[in-house]
């Protein structure tokens, strides 16, 4: 079943969480989300805890695929 917003695509220059979260749910319905992040250091919730072998677990739930 196709989302109500497959032919939308976001482009995501947010961090930590609100951006995130609210691109996260775009993407839920449908929606192509590009992650753009900081050069040099990505996003800050990549390594705030608790933190898993490579990023927080916070990073891993907001920036699922």
């Amino acid at each position: 079943m196709a989302g109500i917003l497959e032919d939308i695509r976001i482009l995501d220059l947010t961090s930590l969480l609100p951006g995130p979260f609210c691109t996260q749910m775009l993407g839920d319905l449908g929606a192509e989300v590009i992650k753009i992040e900081e050069a040099g250091g990505g996003d800050y919730i990549r390594d705030y805890p608790p933190r898993g072998k490579t990023e927080s677990g916070l990073f891993l739930n907001l920036k699922r695929k």
